[in-house]
């Protein structure tokens, strides 16, 4: 007959740190006040918007504001011809 396998105990797992919460790294205290990064207007307070070079943006809604350019305003359209067809 084949010989058995030694059965290997695995013992105790090691205690793993979980991750600490970002939460706090949301606002910022100057003085007396606490200032609160930009939060989402469509999911409102609570849930932060995420702040890149010339936009922001919403993880959970999907929301983008962009603050590179200004958005258009009193763009004045050209007036459209009307072709008239020769019967």
């Amino acid at each position: 007959m084949a010989k058995k396998k030694k059965s290997v105990k695995k013992g105790k797992k090691k205690h793993q740190n979980n991750p600490t919460s970002k939460k706090y790294t949301k606002y910022t205290i100057t003085g007396d006040k606490i200032i609160r990064a930009p939060s989402c207007p469509r999911c409102g307070p609570g849930i932060f918007l995420m702040v890149s070079s010339g936009r922001s943006y919403c993880g959970k809604c999907h929301y983008t504001e962009f603050s590179g350019k200004p958005p258009l305003q009193n763009v004045q359209e050209k007036p459209i011809e009307k072709k008239v067809s020769k019967k």
